[in-house]
């Protein structure tokens, strides 16, 4: 950590130190000098810290952006960037933000995370980690989708980590966040442009394309939020199998139209029709993270992309899904686990003939789960 961050946090942020050195506040919140909220465990609370003033408080972010080598004053009223110690920290300046200064700083995280972390937490089953590990190996194209705070980010370092050892991997992202533990895998970054220090900005996709000239194995980009997601396919679809990203949508379905829609904000001659046939053939699979009313962030659905139909339609098959059961009346939180829904994949033979360890018996749900999961089947 540089020496101006840790006195832009010794001065400017006391007020909120305590709170990036607790290690259960995984987000901090500030609404102007007088409100600031943190997330723990997947729920938001109000605390009493505070700013003394408005004033203080916008002094605390210049120093922050100055520490980083950014800017944020009435002129650049905005701030997206990486702290040196992982953080992403998001600022937005008065008169936008109209209640003062607001601030959001996702702290980072330095535990690295496994499958079986996953399970214990709840998040996975253990058949539907194994099943992600098989995908991971065999190398089919994955995105995780999920709102904001969902936990995909976790998820993908988790999955990226899982892929074979004799492979090479380009981990492309806007702040770096994914620390994929993997034996070959090289991290490109892009860089904001800033007019009043003559830099030239560059983007995902011209990392993309340096990406695609240096014999990638398998691509990784960490967020999936604009043009860049028709790179993406291209790289899916012409033998760098095994690549992901990840995308803000609410369900598997949605994640492939918000695929299609990013595709279509290039400057692409590429007819719609084209794009969602691409979109169809280059994915394979969607793992749709959800955080529920409980502050539980879990995999809620594993499904299979199989294509568009005759109507234009995405057509994809749920292999698992997450089922409530009830809800502990003593904690409030939600009973229920990931099961399978009966669908055999398309591809198992693929998995059959890679020898790996999951029986096709595996895909059938337990008979207490039958009737829910044909009851959201239809």
């Amino acid at each position: 950590m540089s020496g101006v961050f840790k006195d832009a946090i010794n001065t400017f942020l006391a007020p909120i130190k305590h709170l990036l050195d607790d290690p259960s506040v995984s987000e901090v919140m500030i609404n102007g000098p007088h409100e600031i909220f943190v997330e723990k465990s997947g729920l938001v609370m109000k605390v009493d810290s505070q700013f003394s003033d408005e004033e203080a408080l916008q002094a605390a972010m210049r120093s922050i952006a100055q520490s980083v080598g950014r800017v944020i004053d009435a002129e650049n009223p905005q701030l997206d960037a990486r702290l040196p110690d992982g953080s992403r920290i998001a600022v937005v300046l008065p008169p936008m933000a109209k209640a003062g200064t607001s601030v959001a700083i996702r702290k980072f995280s330095e535990e690295k995370l496994g499958l079986k972390d996953l399970i214990e937490f709840g998040s996975l089953s253990a058949d539907g980690a194994r099943f992600l590990d098989c995908m991971m190996y065999i190398g089919k194209n994955t995105l995780v989708s999920g709102g904001t705070g969902s936990g995909k980010t976790t998820l993908l370092n988790v999955l990226g980590s899982r892929m074979p050892k004799t492979q090479r991997l380009m981990v492309i992202e806007d702040s770096s966040e994914l620390q994929i533990k993997a034996e070959h895998v090289v991290y490109f970054e892009s860089r904001p442009e800033s007019l009043e220090r003559g830099i030239k900005g560059i983007t995902i996709r011209d990392l993309m394309r340096s990406a695609l000239r240096m014999r990638p194995d398998r691509i990784i980009v960490g967020e999936v939020r604009g043009p860049e997601a028709l790179d993406l396919l291209q790289a899916m679809g012409t033998g760098h199998d095994g690549s992901m990203g990840t995308v803000h949508a609410n369900t598997p379905d949605d994640a492939c139209t918000r695929l299609e829609t990013l595709c279509l904000m290039g400057e692409t001659k590429i007819p719609p029709d084209a794009i969602r046939k691409m979109v169809g053939s280059a994915l394979h699979m969607i793992v749709q993270c959800n955080r529920y009313p409980d502050g539980g962030r879990r995999v809620s659905h594993i499904s299979e992309v199989l294509g568009v139909d005759a109507n234009g339609r995405y057509v994809t098959k749920d292999i698992f899904r997450w089922v409530q059961r009830g809800k502990d009346p003593h904690t409030n939180k939600f009973i229920g686990e990931m099961v399978p829904t009966g669908y055999i994949p398309s591809f198992f033979e693929e998995i059959v003939v890679n020898k790996l360890p999951f029986p096709k018996s595996k895909f059938m749900p337990p008979e207490w789960a039958m009737p829910l999961v044909r009851k959201k089947a239809a």
